[in-house]
């Protein structure tokens, strides 16, 4: 695959990225259950735990792509009940993508957030080297049941500032 390749998955990344704002609104409610489950199903019962504490106030897009920190990094994290959105939303990218979606990307690509001005950097480097920023993707394809797609990483992701 080449660069007409490369080209139009940025393109629809970009197109799914500006359709997608606000990334945040009520939507199928069994697409998030599935995915919680499986969540739930490979241990990453924190991050379950984040999404279902938005039930009521908001609930993701069924158009991206969750980055889960495990459970050890997360409770290593202080997250206040009014960062939960902000903090799932620089963990997604706003078009749901199976590992093998990212593995296509070179690395030094960029692909958007879930927030406007924070922009992920893959570093790909094959299956078992696979980064987004400094996040090591350890867990890929977590979320299978739904359109949400989900991998599990092994850092809180950090952003330059």
């Amino acid at each position: 695959m080449g660069l007409h390749y490369y080209l139009l998955m940025m393109l629809f990344l970009v197109i799914g990225y500006a359709e997608s704002q606000p990334i945040f609104h009520p939507f199928n409610h069994t697409d998030l259950q599935a995915a919680i489950t499986d969540m739930r199903s490979k241990s990453y019962y924190g991050f379950a735990m984040l999404l279902q504490m938005l039930n009521g106030t908001s609930q993701p897009s069924s158009s991206l792509t969750f980055l889960m920190p495990d459970d050890r990094e997360l409770s290593s994290t202080a997250i206040a009940a009014d960062e939960i959105e902000d903090f799932l939303l620089t963990h997604a990218i706003p078009m749901p993508l199976y590992f093998n979606d990212l593995s296509h990307f070179p690395t030094g690509t960029l692909v958007p957030s879930g927030i406007s001005t924070r922009m992920i950097r893959i570093h790909n480097r094959g299956r078992g080297d696979f980064f987004v920023n400094n996040a090591q993707i350890v867990t890929a394809n977590v979320c299978l049941s739904s359109v949400i797609k989900c991998h599990g990483i092994d850092a809180i992701i950090e952003y330059d500032t």
